[in-house]
């Protein structure tokens, strides 16, 4: 507690936890249904095509979140469109622009001002960058991301496990899905400034993945993916600051010890049962 207590004497820690947890909890309910669709793989492809926007934002002076805001929905969309139409695979889709976005913004940081503090921080995290309008910013956009999710849960239930029946029932499938890929677009901006770009993935697919393991109603899922996410998180923070370790590389390690030991308990029930 003493410790806890000393890192939330830090305005900038507790401006991170703050943050840090409302996209914590922000991609592991929107996780479950990516992970279940088979679109987990999304959060990379939008992390990389933030990343570009970003990029091209400090290059021309501007700040970084309110371009790289829209870019990464416009992003969202584009990649669910073109999975809804057939012509490329939710897989291609992804690797096709997340590659693309990220050649620009490695094309235009090396043209610019090279690998500066702010890059850096975006590809890696770093709590120091939080500055107090993001934190405003974040905290609004997760109550929303929050508020959304809960209000479209059961259409979201159903579009997740049968789209074809929820069309059917006369749900607009095609709006619940643009809406998803809308609040996980959103989601993935937010959390870049603490976990980067080449790890807030792991926010989405970890906790889902985790929590399949113990559970296996989509309510309990859901609920047990929430917790340990933030729980994943809260554990990282300290081990960062207590190690001085990155802060983001910290959270994905905790989530990947979290999730073997799930694994590892999933194994001893699996056994039992056989032998019952």
């Amino acid at each position: 507690m003493e410790l806890i207590s000393e890192m939330l004497s830090y305005s900038f820690i507790t401006r991170a936890f703050l943050v840090g947890i409302l996209v914590s909890l922000c991609a592991a309910l929107l996780g479950v249904s990516l992970v279940l669709k088979r679109y987990s793989m999304i959060g990379d492809g939008l992390s990389h095509v933030s990343f570009g926007a970003l990029s091209v934002a400090l290059a021309m002076g501007f700040s970084p979140l309110p371009v790289s805001l829209p870019v990464v929905i416009i992003a969202a969309v584009l990649l669910l469109r073109l999975s809804e139409t057939g012509k490329l695979r939710s897989d291609a889709a992804i690797a096709l622009i997340s590659s693309s976005a990220l050649a620009i913004g490695i094309i235009v940081t090396s043209l610019t001002s090279g690998l500066t503090a702010d890059v850096d921080s975006y590809m890696f995290g770093s709590i120091l960058a939080m500055s107090g309008d993001d934190v405003v910013l974040s905290v609004i956009l997760s109550i929303i991301v929050l508020g959304l999710y809960l209000v479209c849960y059961n259409k979201i239930f159903a579009v997740t496990f049968d789209e074809s029946f929820s069309r059917a029932t006369g749900v607009h499938v095609s709006f619940y899905n643009t809406l998803m890929a809308v609040l996980t677009a959103v989601t993935i901006v937010l959390g870049m400034r603490i976990m980067g770009a080449l790890l807030i993935s792991s926010l989405v697919i970890f906790p889902a993945l985790t929590a399949m393991r113990v559970f296996k109603s989509f309510r309990g899922v859901v609920i047990c993916s929430a917790a340990l996410s933030v729980a994943a998180f809260c554990v990282g923070m300290v081990v960062s600051y207590q190690y001085s370790t990155p802060v983001g590389a910290s959270v994905v390690l905790t989530n990947l010890g979290i999730f073997l030991a799930a694994a590892l308990i999933g194994a001893i029930r699996e056994g039992k049962r056989k032998k019952i």
